[in-house]
């Protein structure tokens, strides 16, 4: 209780700065939030340059998320809620398993009449180990762009330093995304590759800070669509 009264103290501090109020009744109407934690189990995803990765950070991040959201007074429903990734008993290779994962998230996230996904990556460039920052990502249902630029918006002020980035339509070869039948954002919170910010993504405090910018985000963008996200 303690840990959630924290986080939302800090949700409304971050609201009153930013201009972006959210109201209760706003978001009585709006759909189920599901929010999904990139990767799991074997399949941890991008890994810093110390050996830890995105997996862990993603679940942190999505759990956080989820007590901001929940106090903002919306459904949610996580695609997963441990560790483990959701793949099904017989699925036996990695790449079998990886298969079953994101097919069994897909179908939880479609079996909802009304919703929105929020799926929480970190992003890697080894080659690159300089490039740092947040960047949302959309995919084709509208209005997840209006969204993501909302959520692009709070990222920017919050971690990118007031660089404006902007959002870029998800590459159609990421299936969960692709076959999202609701509007769906990814979110890559920052960059393993990049030494510095590695240590910021595995830091609570620091991730509490990219859960409130993602729920200001979708507040805003809330609040803007009159409390509901139109499916279309």
């Amino acid at each position: 209780m303690r840990i959630r009264s924290k986080l939302m103290l800090v949700l409304c501090v971050f609201l009153a700065v930013s201009s972006c109020p959210v109201s209760a009744e706003a978001m009585q109407h709006d759909p189920t939030v599901i929010i999904d934690a990139g990767h799991g189990g074997e399949d941890g995803g991008a890994v810093s340059a110390d050996g830890v990765p995105e997996s862990g950070i993603n679940l942190q991040i999505t759990r956080k998320l989820d007590d901001l959201m929940v106090f903002l007074g919306y459904d949610v429903l996580l695609t997963r809620e441990g560790e483990d990734a959701v793949y099904s008993p017989d699925a036996a290779t990695l790449r079998e398993k990886k298969v079953s994962d994101l097919k069994n998230r897909v179908a939880l996230i479609n079996e909802q009449e009304n919703a929105f996904v929020i799926s929480i990556h970190q992003n890697s460039l080894p080659n690159h180990p300089r490039v740092h920052g947040a960047k949302v990502f959309y995919n084709t249902v509208l209005p997840s762009r209006q969204a993501a630029e909302s959520v692009q918006k709070t990222m920017n002020l919050a971690v990118n330093g007031g660089e404006e980035r902007p959002v870029t339509p998800i590459d159609s070869t990421i299936y969960l995304m692709k076959e999202s039948k609701h509007p769906a954002i990814l979110v890559e919170c920052g960059f393993m590759s990049n030494p510095e910010e590695s240590r910021q993504l595995q830091q609570s405090a620091y991730q509490t800070r990219l859960a409130v910018a993602i729920a200001a985000g979708i507040g805003q963008f809330s609040k803007d669509e009159r409390g509901t996200v139109h499916e279309g």
